[in-house]
């Protein structure tokens, strides 16, 4: 696989850009997440999702993050979700907002979810 068909290393280069923290912000308070105002819940979440994207663009990387898409195919929302779902089932706190946010984001945004090959027609 070239790096070019490696979607999750194409989201990690942009983790590190002030384009990540605005998209990662709109997502927040677009589908009103609970913790939509506290920087440190944004900054520790863009933490995690480029901890995340690091394991997924490895070409080695066999994990299976999301039902159905492949790591190497995670994008910048994927992973976001997928970050914001792990820490749902160890925390308590707001767990029916959280959870409402993220039925709400998967639903808005179907084509993150599914696998790149599904979506060029």
């Amino acid at each position: 696989m070239s790096t070019d068909d490696n979607t999750a290393k194409r989201c990690l280069a942009m983790c590190p850009l002030f384009e990540a923290e605005l998209l990662l912000e709109l997502m927040l308070r677009t589908w009103q997440h609970p913790f939509s105002a506290e920087a440190s819940f944004r900054q520790n979440l863009l933490e995690s999702t480029t901890e995340l994207l690091m394991t997924a663009a490895r070409e080695s990387c066999t994990e299976v993050f999301i039902e159905g898409l492949p790591a190497n195919q995670m994008n910048f929302v994927s992973a976001v979700w997928y970050t914001e779902w792990s820490a749902v089932q160890d925390d308590p706190e707001e767990r029916s907002r959280r959870k409402q946010w993220l039925e709400d984001i998967r639903r808005a945004l179907p084509s993150c979810f599914c696998p790149t090959d599904l979506l060029e027609s």
